[in-house]
Order: structure tokens, then sequence, then C-alpha cells
């Protein structure tokens, strides 16, 4: 009896931990990059920050060589750190939030 419900119970579990979504996630294709603010002047810089980004992520990259891709990786680097340093805001990971949750149960 004991041997039935363990694979009973291993059968639930498989079925519990199937990856589906998994397949959905990988074939998604990143959107355009939007950011709030408030200043004005911002407002415009990040609008050209953001058209510029997105015509990079458009661009056809294949037939590029290598010394242009590293010069558009690293400017989409540092148009992504300008648009951190006026965005200013905080960003967490799903992962950590859900720590963060995790932490919050066994310690209340």
């Amino acid at each position: 009896m004991k041997k039935i419900n363990i694979v009973v119970l291993a059968v639930f579990l498989s079925f519990a931990f199937y990856p589906a979504q998994s397949n959905a996630a990988i074939s998604a294709k990143p959107g355009p990059i939007t950011v709030v603010f408030t200043h004005t002047a911002d407002q415009v810089k990040v609008k050209k920050l953001e058209s510029r980004l997105n015509a990079i992520n458009k661009m056809d990259k294949s037939d590029l060589k290598f010394a242009e891709k590293r010069e558009l990786r690293r400017e989409v680097r540092s148009i992504k750190e300008q648009l951190n340093e006026l965005g200013g805001g905080l960003l967490l990971s799903v992962g950590a939030i859900v720590v963060i949750v995790f932490l919050l149960i066994i310690l209340l």
C-alpha cells in the first residue's frame, strides 16, 4: 500500500512541475523600452535614447562586421546606463521578489 501511495504522489508531482510555459517565454521578442519621467527636458532626452535603442534593435546585424557589432553593444550599454541614471528607480527581479516573500513568510 505504501508503494502505491508513493508512485501516485510521484506521478502527481511530475505533472505539477511540467514546464509547459517555458517554451512560450523563449520565443517572445523583447518589446520597446519605455521609461516614465516628470521633467520635460528629461522626457525629450529619454525619447531620443529610446528611439535609438529601438532603431538598434530593429537593425539587421547579420551583415555587420565584428568591430561594428562591438560598437553597437557598447552604444547600447551606454544608452541603458544613461536611462538608468535618468530613471533613478529601484529594479527587482522576479527571483528577488520571490526570495523576499519567502523570507517574510518564514520570519512572520
